[in-house]
């Protein structure tokens, strides 16, 4: 957070300053002016992550993580039903979610697999991936 405020807090403050002076020069209705009152809007939500060392400057985690829904997109076209998308964005969120706690998405549901069939319905959360441990799988599925 120190370094976010010595090396960060100046080019901001410099950066504010800049967009006031330019706004001012500007047409009020000019789309650059636009854009300069929306960025000066939401300034604080901006500038947040300066004093809290935990908050990141942008959001790419989130936006790798959609990736994947946002390139299959045209292949949910295909998924024959309402339902259908549905259970398909249920396995995409279930396979997101093994590979966030650092499962092999393919070994995960190879051993989800495996284990459901005699697995008791009352205790089905022991299968979700933030409760599995998988040491070596007892068959490497084929690529």
């Amino acid at each position: 957070m120190t370094i976010r405020q010595a090396r960060a807090r100046p080019l901001l403050d410099s950066l504010h300053t800049w967009l006031e002076v330019s706004l001012a020069k500007l047409s009020r209705k000019s789309d650059t002016a636009a854009a300069i009152r929306y960025a000066l809007s939401r300034w604080r939500a901006l500038t947040r992550y300066v004093d809290d060392g935990q908050l990141e400057i942008d959001n790419n985690a989130a936006e790798r993580a959609l990736r994947v829904v946002a390139l299959g997109r045209k292949n949910y076209l295909f998924a024959g039903s309402n339902a259908g998308g549905e259970r398909a964005a249920a396995i995409y969120s279930l396979l997101g979610s093994a590979k966030l706690n650092g499962l092999d998405p393919e070994i995960y549901l190879y051993h989800v697999l495996e284990h459901i069939a005699d697995h008791p319905i009352t205790r089905i959360a022991e299968l979700l991936p933030w409760n599995v441990t998988i040491n070596t799988p007892t068959i490497t599925p084929q690529a």
